[in-house]
């Protein structure tokens, strides 16, 4: 599932086929039979935060501040001079591995992509969303039964869910965290992105995203081509 995560990205970026509208069919099925998510979701999702990476309410990515963690060097003493005491943020390198990572797949992201395609009327994306979930349970239900194969399907988000959110915030929140100052689209870029030693292991583990500055400057460009 986070393998098939990092290639409908790729396809997502259109930076698998030459032609646009081949990505687009291929991203539907990966994202949608592969991983039981609509493309549309995540399109309006990623096209965001590409736009305005790190920008606090522009880019989605960054929505847990202030309700969870104190976001950024700018945003923290915000929330100190406002006195608003959420959570014991003194303490967020502590339990951002028990809140962050385990809850966004399979609490947060599990119920809101069904509302989304509905809300949204993707009829489409909801079909293929469906065809993931008819196709999984009808593989596991005869060996499984009905409390394993939701046990295994619960055991797969959590898995992935903590591997998505350790790829997807180790080459962000270290970076310049604060609202919009309209800065040019390069220097947005820049400030808002870092890269991840390069290795075999980790290029595969990341789908490549340990070359964050390079995608955020030419997010077309194929994965594979990154290091050069």
């Amino acid at each position: 599932q986070a393998q098939a995560g990092w290639l409908q990205h790729d396809f997502g970026h259109l930076s698998v086929f030459s032609k646009s509208r081949w990505n687009h069919w291929v991203h539907k099925f990966v994202i949608g039979h592969l991983k039981g998510a609509p493309a549309s979701w995540w399109n309006h999702l990623h096209f965001q935060h590409h736009a305005k990476p790190n920008c606090f309410r522009k880019d989605p990515d960054v929505n847990m501040h202030p309700l969870f963690f104190a976001l950024g060097k700018n945003l923290s003493v915000e929330l100190g001079v406002q006195k608003k005491k959420f959570m014991p943020y003194n303490h967020q390198h502590k339990y951002f591995f028990i809140i962050g990572p385990p809850a966004l797949v399979p609490l947060y992201f599990q119920w809101y992509i069904f509302y989304f395609a509905v809300q949204r009327k993707q009829w489409v994306d909801l079909a293929w969303m469906l065809s993931f979930y008819i196709r999984f349970f009808l593989t596991y239900l005869p060996f499984l039964g009905v409390k394993g194969t939701l046990g295994l399907h619960l055991l797969v988000r959590f898995i992935e869910s903590n591997w998505f959110v350790w790829i997807t915030q180790m080459n962000h929140i270290p970076m310049h965290i604060d609202y919009d100052k309209n800065v040019d689209w390069f220097s947005t870029q820049l400030q808002a992105t870092c890269n991840v030693h390069q290795s075999f292991f980790n290029d595969w583990f990341s789908g490549h995203l340990n070359f964050q500055i390079e995608h955020h400057l030419f997010p077309t460009m194929p994965r594979h081509n990154y290091w050069k």
